[in-house]
């Protein structure tokens, strides 16, 4: 797997890299291509990439940085292990921050399942054509690599970066977001299924105070970042309309703050989501249920005229 990363170029984007690891590692497991085995075998693959994924997007993170690789070891947690991939150095031990260690477990935990999402209904549906978990795990990512779905909270970071570039006033964006007529979108605030507060940002925006506090950094991004969120939790547009926060809002403002690449925010989620995709893949599998076949109803015109060529 090390030589694969070497080919990649150097700006590769991580989430192209993810997805195509992942099928390339499903040519070490010819046997998990087998869309009937028994349940044993299901969790045996299911095992096996719950472990090998975090080893994965830390390598995709080291490659990004072109730093050397760090291998697992045995005697951490998960989150510890990964913190020591992703973090560590071979020259010296890497010590695991307590404070960093729970937010980011938090952070896996609430990005875990969210109903029928876009990613998650992928790997259903490829899943469901019996293709192997690796190709259906594959296909999520890229389902998720989309700024309006994984993307979300790098879109989050990049919004913040322009309004830092254009001077830092969160009061004119807060404006430009209540004019209809300005195109400009506050990204990270409300939620297509939680029509109030976003539960999951409850929890998440106590761990962003948290990192903060215990890493002490000093960034303009974050400032306007909680400038943004005072201001929209007490303008009377955005809390009459539900517009708070969202999860997606305050895990780039903790990725961001643990010096993680703005690209890399979307491997992040892809390896919160993985247990859920499991889930799902495995509930379908053992229900034997039906290729997926969303129906499609054409509504274009019924009836035109036919001319003969000479007519024409």
């Amino acid at each position: 797997m090390k030589r694969f990363f070497e080919a990649y170029p150097a700006k590769a984007h991580p989430m192209g890299v993810l997805a195509s690891m992942i099928c390339s590692m499903s040519t070490f497991y010819p046997e998990s291509q087998n869309p009937n085995r028994d349940e044993e075998a299901f969790k045996l693959t299911i095992h096996r990439l719950i472990a090998k994924l975090p080893t994965l997007a830390a390598m995709v993170y080291k490659n990004t940085v072109r730093h050397p690789f760090m291998y697992p070891k045995n005697d951490l947690g998960y989150i510890e292990n990964f913190m020591h991939m992703t973090w560590g150095m071979p020259t010296e031990e890497y010590k695991v921050d307590p404070v960093i260690s729970n937010a980011l477990n938090k952070l896996l935990i609430l990005h875990a399942d969210h109903e029928q999402n876009c990613s998650t209904s992928t790997v259903r549906i490829v899943g469901s054509s019996h293709a192997g978990l690796f190709a259906s795990l594959a296909a999520g990512i890229s389902a998720l690599w989309g700024p309006l779905h994984g993307g979300a909270n790098q879109a989050v970071l990049e919004m913040l970066e322009a309004i830092r570039q254009d001077g830092g006033d969160t009061k004119k964006y807060m404006a430009k977001a209540k004019d209809k007529n300005d195109p400009f979108r506050l990204m990270g605030f409300g939620h297509r299924v939680y029509k109030n507060f976003d539960p999951r940002a409850t929890i998440i925006k106590k761990a962003a105070d948290e990192v903060l506090g215990d890493l002490g950094v000093e960034d303009p991004i974050l400032d306007i970042a909680k400038g943004l969120e005072q201001e929209a939790l007490i303008d009377p547009y955005f809390v009459d309309r539900k517009l708070y926060p969202n999860v997606d809002f305050y895990s780039g403002i903790i990725y961001r703050a643990m010096g993680i690449p703005t690209e890399m925010f979307t491997v992040m989620f892809a390896l919160g989501r993985l247990p859920g995709w499991f889930a799902q893949w495995r509930e379908m599998r053992l229900r034997k249920e039906p290729i997926g076949r969303p129906r499609q109803i054409y509504i274009g015109e019924n009836y035109r005229g036919f001319k003969e060529i000479s007519e024409r």
